[in-house]
Protein backbone atom coordinates (compact mmCIF):
# COMPACT_ATOMS: atom_id res chain seq x y z
CA UNK A 1 0.00 0.00 0.00
CA UNK A 2 3.05 2.22 0.14
CA UNK A 3 2.39 3.78 3.55
CA UNK A 4 4.54 1.57 5.77
CA UNK A 5 6.09 3.25 8.78
CA UNK A 6 7.60 0.27 10.56
CA UNK A 7 11.04 1.88 10.37
CA UNK A 8 10.17 4.28 13.20
CA UNK A 9 6.89 2.95 14.59
CA UNK A 10 6.06 -0.31 16.38
CA UNK A 11 2.89 -0.64 14.29
CA UNK A 12 2.63 0.18 10.60
CA UNK A 13 0.07 2.94 10.04
CA UNK A 14 -0.60 1.59 6.55
CA UNK A 15 -1.44 -2.05 7.24
CA UNK A 16 -1.67 -2.15 11.05
CA UNK A 17 0.78 -5.00 11.54
CA UNK A 18 3.50 -4.89 14.16
CA UNK A 19 7.14 -4.87 13.12
CA UNK A 20 7.41 -8.53 14.18
CA UNK A 21 4.32 -9.45 12.14
CA UNK A 22 5.68 -7.70 9.04
CA UNK A 23 9.10 -9.33 9.46
CA UNK A 24 7.71 -12.83 9.99
CA UNK A 25 4.68 -12.66 7.68
CA UNK A 26 6.01 -15.24 5.21
CA UNK A 27 6.42 -17.73 8.07
CA UNK A 28 2.89 -17.36 9.50
CA UNK A 29 0.31 -19.97 8.60
CA UNK A 30 -3.11 -18.95 7.22
CA UNK A 31 -4.79 -19.16 10.64
CA UNK A 32 -2.18 -16.88 12.21
CA UNK A 33 -2.56 -14.37 9.36
CA UNK A 34 -6.34 -14.41 9.76
CA UNK A 35 -5.97 -13.65 13.48
CA UNK A 36 -3.71 -10.70 12.67
CA UNK A 37 -6.14 -9.27 10.07
CA UNK A 38 -9.11 -9.78 12.41
CA UNK A 39 -7.30 -7.87 15.17
CA UNK A 40 -6.40 -5.06 12.79
CA UNK A 41 -9.97 -4.78 11.47
CA UNK A 42 -11.32 -4.70 15.04
CA UNK A 43 -8.88 -1.91 15.97
CA UNK A 44 -9.92 0.06 12.89
CA UNK A 45 -6.84 2.29 12.90
CA UNK A 46 -4.88 1.03 9.88
CA UNK A 47 -5.24 3.13 6.73
CA UNK A 48 -5.75 -0.04 4.70
CA UNK A 49 -9.00 -0.90 6.44
CA UNK A 50 -10.16 2.69 6.87
CA UNK A 51 -10.03 3.06 3.08
CA UNK A 52 -11.95 -0.17 2.56
CA UNK A 53 -14.63 0.92 5.01
CA UNK A 54 -15.01 4.28 3.23
CA UNK A 55 -15.28 2.59 -0.16
CA UNK A 56 -17.99 0.23 1.11
CA UNK A 57 -19.86 3.10 2.77
CA UNK A 58 -19.73 5.17 -0.43
CA UNK A 59 -21.16 2.28 -2.46
CA UNK A 60 -24.20 2.00 -0.17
Amino acid sequence: MGVCTTLYDEICQGCGRTLAEVSNWVFLNPEEKTKVWNRIRAEGTAMRFQRQAKEIKNRD
